[in-house]
């Protein structure tokens, strides 16, 4: 059995300033003892997305306030933690900067280890948390910066199966809901629209169904909206509830067959598995209850255990981070340099080859 421990996570990628104290108990519990989020959606909804700068400031501004209720909150000093995690990548850069030199500064003050987390893990290991399923599992990551599709073999041991070749599925919601006059974040106005509409009305295209590969692609389905859009132009209420509808339709039918191909080939590479195999669903669009009851009948279907966390576990927050970060310090790894750097870019799988799709870019990592 490994000892008790307890880490205080900060977490500062993009647009949620967070501080966390979460402990470990011997037997491999976890416990959230204190998790705070000060959420920037009003900074950024005039702009109908995340404007760097202001995020960095916001962040400068919050974060040793949080740190300090985060600590308050769970009734502890900076002595009594065992040691600090905080994300230090993938994300914008400016608040990354912000939040790792702050875990730094925490460190090297309190002489307590520093462990730099990838933002990625923390989505990967939080069903460990709540739910407890033994490695190997599949990680389903839609947020608006990722669409993934994560085989999850142990604590920074994953490999990408599946990914996005142009837009994530986040960034496909947000841009449907501006297109449409609807406001930031785009997930759950174009969620709430879709309650009122046929989703039979506009026969949009499914990315990608029945390819052998399990990857992703939005970008056609994006410019398949618009294209609905502009032909019947000027929108009712109406309109917007049905194409609305019929986005997410098309969604859930492509993610349908894109995770059925992932837990045909997870049950073939893994005929037993402790517990049975799990599925488990993370980031910002994991919030999306259509969504999440397309996956539940397909892990029915296919008789996996289907993982959601809360929805509060499932944006961006510290307690998946400090999480990461116990798990290290559970598997005896080595904690980080103080001379680490933050990292906009840092796939979870550092062996997986960038997929060029229709995009200049090519694939999110």
């Amino acid at each position: 059995m490994t000892p008790f421990l307890r880490i205080l996570g900060i977490e500062t990628s993009c647009d949620e300033t967070a501080a966390s104290v979460v402990v470990r108990h011997a037997d491999g519990r976890g416990e959230i003892v204190s998790d705070v989020v000060l959420s920037q959606l009003e900074e950024h909804s005039a702009y109908g997305g995340v404007v760097p700068e202001i995020a960095a400031r916001a962040h400068v501004e919050a974060l040793d306030t949080l740190i300090e209720e985060a600590l308050a909150k769970a009734g502890v000093t900076l002595g009594q933690v065992d040691a600090i995690a905080a994300t230090s990548g993938p994300g914008l850069i400016g608040g990354l900067i912000v939040g790792l030199m702050t875990g730094k500064a925490i460190a090297k003050a309190a002489g307590k280890p520093l462990y730099a987390i990838n933002h990625l893990e923390g989505h990967a290991l939080t069903a460990r948390l709540t739910d407890g399923p033994s490695f190997p599992y599949l990680m389903l990551l839609v947020s608006g910066g990722h669409t993934q599709l994560i085989l999850v073999r142990g604590v920074g041991q994953y490999e990408r199966w599946g990914t996005t070749i142009d837009d994530a599925l986040g960034e496909a919601f947000d841009k449907t809901a501006k297109l449409l006059g609807l406001p930031y974040p785009g997930g759950p106005a174009v969620e709430k629209a879709a309650k009122n509409g046929n989703p039979d009305r506009f026969p949009l295209p499914r990315p990608m169904v029945g390819e052998a590969r399990l990857d992703f692609s939005f970008s056609g389905l994006k410019t398949a909206v618009r294209q609905a859009a502009t032909a019947i132009a000027p929108l009712t209420d109406q309109d917007i509830a049905d194409i609305c509808a019929s986005f997410q339709k098309a969604v859930s039918r492509t993610l349908q067959d894109r995770i059925g191909r992932g837990l045909q080939r997870f049950t073939e590479t893994f005929p037993s598995v402790e517990g049975g195999p799990a599925l488990v669903v993370a980031g910002g669009v994991a919030a999306n209850q259509e969504l999440r009851g397309t996956l539940q009948a397909l892990c029915d279907k296919h008789r996996f255990r289907f993982i959601a966390p809360p929805l509060s576990l499932c944006t961006d927050n510290a307690a998946m981070i400090a999480w990461a970060g116990l798990e290290r310090m559970a598997q005896g790894m080595e904690p980080d340099s103080l001379d680490t750097q933050p990292r906009s870019r840092w796939p979870l799988d550092a062996d997986a080859k960038t997929l060029v799709g229709f995009g200049k870019r090519g694939a999110k990592a």
